[in-house]
């Protein structure tokens, strides 16, 4: 296979869904693919894991193999992020595993970037390395380092405005069997994993892989990104890892405001090294000088919300449910990185993706009585905890301004969302300015439990911001159809599902019945835990799904890459209607113990 010429595969079919159309890049380990998918009708990227020695050992290839899987899923676990490319599936075809990511038509990567247009001036520098550190803290708070930031794997995309670099991703994320794009990767003993010019000093001398060491690189790519030049680049790659260890770096001649965050970065004791957050201030201070951090009020995530009292336990029909861990993790951020999100560098654009601000969109006919404009229909302010209808124009979800109303009790009407932040301004142009992309960034760590929801920001009309509460709304919708209940910590423990839409990973299961399923603490007993979530196919019946499902997921979330002991656990699965209803398919990936006994904490 590696002797394959670049356009050999094209027309191939992958896992009888994914047509490779041309290679979009590649290297020693593997290839990236442009490729149609035949089911959904879009494309995607898709990178094909090769191994060069067809008579590598059985074993070690096995472990290898099974890496790329377990850390696919941990890039997964950073879907909607607005900095990192979304891994959307791991899959096997003909025993090698292949990655499923989002295609991002013309971009380019910043090492491309940097040889055909020459280095960049220091405040595209720092905004690149603002986004850049976002992802990476996203990926730190959930335990996942990439081990592996450069140049090659940061993309530049047009945004939404069609400005060329308006997006900026990182790629590659945490995935350590990887195509490296024609750069030397340099393994001990199969646990550094990395590339020499950007590997951090301890890394380089055998210790374990830190978030401080991802910092490391990122100040190498910044250094590169602004001198042209890396600070340890050499003549070979062994020379430029013991340049890391043992030399200063090259004292930089046009970093200008960004010399002391790449001093800071550089440092060659972790200990000593400028944090994350302490980073965040000073690129966010080199790209908007003038702008000065503000408080902006936290979510009453605490309050009882109004249907807590009245709320009745739903069934699932003719379904099985999956787990879920406790309260989510809040992410604090630096109040200097949003205002820099939010200058005039078009970067509050490229943050959604997928978000919609709603407003009234006629000037002078909001009034105190619409704090959200007639368009949306409300008259009094939402509250945290409220659950919603929404009625799209046209009846297509996410296209215009929808107009919702209330479920005061999260399970009568059968919810499209809930609202589950706010994030405050100081004036109506800066709510719709910056209301999005504030949204997006507070919704993203509970987005990413559930299978399929979008964030929704719901912008105070001019006429209505201060009846609003000065105060845009952040919701949680389903993507495709309703979520049939309370999100996150808003559900009670003991509440039975209503539907597997509101199944978040790491929900701790209380199985009743194939009918019955409760939400319970993970740190008592309980039946099943959610691991993750997968699709079947649009020609699979619900009745088909109840017993094909289990199959599916031990493929395709397979309890053992999550450190369950397949000896004694098994993969199980949970469908209801609302996904076949919706066309989704999506079905929940549980572990269980192969003895129907009972789960413990520990576990």
């Amino acid at each position: 296979m590696s002797s394959e010429s670049p356009m050999s595969g094209v027309g191939r079919v992958v896992a009888d869904r994914y047509l490779l159309l041309n290679r979009l890049g590649g290297g020693g380990m593997g290839h990236v693919w442009l490729a149609h998918d035949q089911r959904l009708a879009c494309e995607v990227a898709l990178k094909e894991i090769v191994f060069g020695d067809p008579a590598e050992p059985g074993q070690e290839r096995e472990a290898r193999v099974a890496r790329a899987r377990a850390e696919a899923r941990h890039a997964a676990g950073l879907r909607g992020h607005p900095h990192v490319v979304t891994v959307h599936d791991v899959l096997e075809h003909e025993g090698l595993p292949w990655i499923v990511m989002e295609y991002l038509a013309g971009a380019v990567d910043l090492r491309e970037l940097l040889a055909r247009d020459g280095p960049r001036a220091p405040a595209e520098c720092a905004r690149i390395g603002l986004a850049v550190l976002d992802a990476l803290t996203a990926g730190h708070e959930r335990g996942v380092l990439h081990r592996d930031v450069k140049p090659a794997n940061i993309l530049l995309a047009p945004d939404r405005t069609g400005a060329p670099y308006g997006r900026i991703l990182l790629t590659d994320y945490g995935i350590s069997v990887r195509p490296d794009a024609g750069e030397t990767r340099h393994t001990l003993a199969s646990a550094l994993v990395g590339t020499a010019g950007y590997l951090a000093p301890e890394r380089a001398t055998g210790g374990p892989p830190t978030p401080a060491a991802d910092l490391f690189s990122l100040g190498c790519t910044l250094y590169r990104a602004v001198e042209g030049r890396g600070p340890f680049e050499r003549e070979n790659p062994l020379a430029s890892l013991t340049a890391a260890v043992m030399e200063d770096p090259r004292p930089p001649v046009r970093a200008g405001a960004l010399e002391p965050v790449l001093r800071g970065l550089l440092a060659k004791d972790p200990d000593r090294r400028m944090t994350a957050r302490e980073a965040e201030a000073e690129l966010a201070r080199i790209i908007t000088p003038q702008s000065e951090a503000y408080a902006r009020p936290e979510s009453d995530l605490g309050s009882a919300p109004p249907w807590a009292s009245s709320a009745r336990p739903g069934r699932l029909a003719d379904t099985r449910a999956a787990p879920a861990a406790g309260a989510p993790h809040r992410r604090h951020r630096p109040h200097a990185l949003r205002a820099a999100l939010a200058g005039g560098l078009g970067l509050v654009l490229a943050l959604g993706g997928a978000w919609y601000a709603l407003a009234d969109r006629e000037t002078g006919t909001g009034t105190a009585a619409a704090p959200y404009g007639e368009a949306v229909g409300l008259v009094t302010p939402l509250r945290t905890g409220d659950c919603v209808l929404a009625d799209w124009p046209g009846a297509t979800r996410f296209t215009g301004t929808p107009r919702l109303t209330l479920d005061p009790t999260c399970a009568d009407k059968v919810p499209d969302g809930q609202v589950v932040a706010f994030v405050g301004a100081a004036s109506p142009q800066e709510a719709r300015k910056e209301g999005p992309a504030r949204c997006e960034e507070r919704t993203r760590e509970l987005r990413g439990r559930l299978a399929d929801v979008r964030s929704l920001a719901v912008v105070p009309a001019p006429d209505g911001f201060e009846a609003a509460g000065r105060r845009t709304a952040c919701l949680v919708l389903g993507a495709h159809g309703p979520v049939y209940g309370p999100l996150g910590d808003r559900r009670r423990f003991g509440t039975a599902f209503a539907d597997t839409a509101t199944m978040q990973r790491r929900d701790c299961l209380d199985v009743r019945s194939r009918r019955e399923v409760r939400l319970v603490p993970c740190d008592g007993r309980y039946d099943e835990q959610v691991l993750g979530f997968t699709r079947l196919g649009r020609d699979v019946t619900l009745a088909e799904a109840r017993t094909a499902s289990d199959a599916a997921c031990a493929r395709k979330v397979p309890p053992r890459d999550y450190g369950f002991d397949p000896s004694v656990h098994e993969a199980g699965s949970w469908t209801s209607e609302g996904p076949w209803k919706s066309g989704t398919h999506v079905v929940v990936c549980t572990v269980r113990r192969q003895n129907g006994g009972t789960m413990e904490g520990a576990e």
